[in-house]
């Protein structure tokens, strides 16, 4: 009897723990990832920026209410397709090859979607990818060519053509908004996945890339409402390394192509400004600045609110199909985006606006509503994060590191610096890399055109700049001649080669960089 019954126990226990591998299996948790191209943290009102009185997005909001926000999310190299390509495989651009905006992406790297995979995951992307070659790892990728367009896009997908190199398939025509589409197609997705399968989705959106073009329901938002301008509108740059400051991809530069006095771009087929051009006739220099910064911020942030909407299409699907409550939602950008700060546009710069990434990310089974994390988190640290949320070994390739005990409020050793270099020397911004701690910023301007020439632009003279962030949050005030500075620009030097070789970006290829950095050391 007593054997019966330990027998029966013992085939009751292997029920019981066969059970929960089971439902253990089943618990591994989706991942949503939505990524926005160009998507200041300025402009999310979770944010709490200059733009919260006239600017709201109440979704993307929703997952810091209901998660976690990163306060200080950087990109190391901003710029699309280095930020895209550190983001999924978790290495800053030197080691996966991705520096430049010409970059060629080795599709056969160890990157989230080929590990994930690999773990059993259904893997999809849909909407902007932007590394030039086939995005392998993916079961099913519908995405945009290049930087794709705004209004009735081209989309390549997985099995439509297969027979020729990548960059020379066959696309298909969808009429309609390229948000609302990327929207559409993620949706039909969700509804066509095995259920039975924990899924990652990257859903990729072309917003808010240049040229602003706003879908027309949103034409008269912001009518008659006059856009807050930043303190550093206005600069007096004279404090700045003066190489830094020569030729600048400023307000000034758009409003020759918003008023049609220049052509509108190379990349883009537009004569005139596709919303309509600006009229500056007669305007001092000062007023033209004004003038182009108020339409500029009203058409980036129309195409914003596309997003926004999005976000809430999608939120809203999870929740009426019973998924919410395990599925990892992320919104973030491959970069920040200048908003008229310091008269810029674009990105590239190691200036705030440029780095910071917004990051939100709402898992209601596993984190703490509501929460903000101040800790210095990098793009490289994003894969490894996912890999330890869905219990997935991290590979030693990936040099970032899970910022998961940071969600879940442990204390843990963490990085007390982020290392940044954007490569691509051009006219308007020089070639550079250097730290950001928690309280400084100190910048090496190397001004160096190296092997990728093909951009044309001739090398610049060396220059430092070291911002205080915490007595000069707007970055306008370049101590590193203060000789206040004196010990403090010793021990960021210091942090930075340290840096430097923690990353193996270390420059033994370029011994003309070395010898600049060494000279002014």
């Amino acid at each position: 009897m007593k054997i019966l019954s330990f027998l029966i126990l013992f085939i009751y226990a292997g029920i019981l723990i066969s059970c929960s591998e089971k439902n253990e299996q089943k618990q591994r948790p989706n991942i949503l990832f939505i990524m926005s191209d160009d998507h200041a943290s300025n402009a999310i009102s979770a944010y709490d920026s200059r733009l919260n009185k006239i600017n709201k997005t109440p979704n993307i909001d929703r997952l810091a209410n209901e998660g976690i926000l990163l306060e200080n999310c950087f990109s190391t190299n901003s710029i699309c397709s280095p930020s895209r390509a550190s983001i999924i495989t978790g290495q800053y651009s030197h080691i996966n090859g991705v520096r430049t905006l010409k970059s060629l992406f080795n599709p056969d790297s160890n990157h989230i979607g080929h590990i994930l995979q690999k773990a059993g995951y259904q893997t999809a992307i849909i909407g902007k990818w932007h590394l030039h070659s086939e995005p392998k790892g993916f079961d099913f990728w519908e995405v945009l060519p290049g930087q794709g367009v705004y209004f009735d896009p081209e989309f390549k997908e997985k099995g439509l053509d297969e027979t020729t190199e990548y960059d020379k398939r066959k696309t298909k025509t969808i009429k309609g908004y390229v948000t609302d589409i990327i929207t559409d197609l993620s949706i039909k997705w969700l509804k066509k996945r095995d259920p039975k399968k924990p899924f990652i989705l990257m859903m990729h959106h072309k917003a808010a890339h240049s040229l602003w073009e706003y879908n027309k329901k949103y034409e008269h938002l912001f009518d008659n409402i006059k856009i807050p301008e930043p303190v550093s509108l206005f600069e007096d740059k004279s404090h700045r390394a003066p190489e830094t400051t020569k030729k600048e991809n400023n307000l000034l530069f758009l409003s020759k192509r918003m008023s049609g006095q220049t052509k509108v771009s190379s990349v883009h087929k537009f004569d005139n400004w596709p919303t309509g051009n600006l009229d500056i006739s007669d305007m001092t220099r000062k007023e033209i600045i004004k003038a182009t910064y108020q339409k500029y911020l009203k058409d980036y942030l129309r195409v914003v609110a596309s997003v926004d909407e999005s976000v809430g299409r999608i939120l809203d699907y999870l929740d009426k199909n019973g998924l919410a409550e395990n599925t990892i939602v992320i919104y973030t950008s491959d970069q920040g985006m200048f908003l008229g700060e310091h008269q810029y546009l674009d990105k590239r710069w190691f200036f705030e606006e440029s780095i910071k990434m917004p990051f939100l990310m709402r898992w209601p089974r596993e984190l703490k509503a509501g929460t903000k994390i101040s800790e210095l988190i990098a793009n490289v640290d994003i894969a490894p994060t996912l890999l330890n949320c869905t219990g997935t070994g991290i590979p030693k390739s990936m040099q970032g590191h899970s910022f998961y005990p940071l969600m879940k409020g442990k204390p843990i050793k963490w990085q007390k610096s982020v290392y940044y270099r954007y490569w691509m020397q051009r006219g308007t911004t020089p070639a550079h890399f250097g730290i950001r701690t928690k309280r400084y910023k100190l910048i090496f301007y190397y001004g160096l055109n190296l092997d990728t020439k093909s951009y044309g632009d001739p090398d610049s003279k060396s220059a430092w700049e070291l911002y205080d962030l915490k007595n000069d949050p707007h970055e306008m005030n370049n101590v590193y001649h203060n000789p206040e500075y004196e010990e403090i620009i010793k021990g960021l030097k210091i942090q930075l080669e340290k840096k430097r070789q923690e990353v193996g970006d270390t420059d033994g290829k370029y011994p003309e960089v070395l010898k600049r950095y060494n000279a002014a050391y």
